[in-house]
């Protein structure tokens, strides 16, 4: 089974192209500054299976890929490969981001962390660190952040051509929620100020 704390089906903002993003629950890593907090505890996510994941992959139209977050996907590592390797089956890329550096992921010599390793298109590898903010490339947070591409599916060139951007959301429930990489408190702040101008 693999522990899940949320799922968008449909968004342009976490990887090239129009993908289906998987949030991993569970995170060893806690980074100083991460926004994902609520990701960090386990045992607390939904628990899909393999073939249920899939089965939502499939019933999505015009997605281009999947793109595993979390969370830490690697804590997840053999179940999470066996997904990929049915998405790659349908054609459809794999991006995975880790707090993990990719020497530190080799370095475990884990079978179901190499198998991973192997099944993902594009990893975007290293924790968020608050003192090296920057938001001039895409998907990523901070400056020691890494693109490593594993396949021939996407090339450097891909990181120019797209730019860091926002989701906002409004659930079923009313919540507000904001998936992509931009400056989270200052987009908070800005949204408490125009919400107390509205309420005036």
């Amino acid at each position: 089974m693999i522990e899940v704390y949320k799922i968008i089906k449909n968004t342009k903002v976490e990887g090239p192209g129009n993908r289906f993003c998987i949030w991993v629950q569970g995170c060893q890593k806690h980074c100083k500054g991460c926004w994902a907090k609520d990701t960090w505890e386990f045992g607390i996510g939904k628990k899909y299976s393999v073939n249920q994941l899939l089965n939502f992959i499939k019933s999505e139209k015009d997605i281009d890929g999947i793109t595993f977050l979390g969370g830490e996907p690697f804590e997840q590592a053999k179940e999470l490969s066996k997904l990929a390797n049915k998405v790659k089956n349908m054609g459809l890329s794999v991006v995975c981001f880790t707090g993990y550096t990719i020497e530190e992921l080799k370095d475990k010599n884990d079978i179901s962390v190499n198998d991973f390793l192997q099944s993902i298109d594009l990893l975007i590898d290293g924790g968020f660190e608050a003192d090296k903010f920057d938001l001039s490339r895409p998907w990523v947070g901070s400056s020691n952040q890494r693109y490593h591409f594993l396949t021939d599916r996407f090339s450097r060139d891909i990181v120019n051509r797209y730019k860091n951007k926002i989701e906002a959301r409004i659930n079923p429930d009313g919540k507000l929620e904001i998936n992509g990489m931009g400056d989270f408190e200052k987009i908070k702040k800005e949204f408490c100020l125009q919400l107390g101008k509205n309420k005036i």
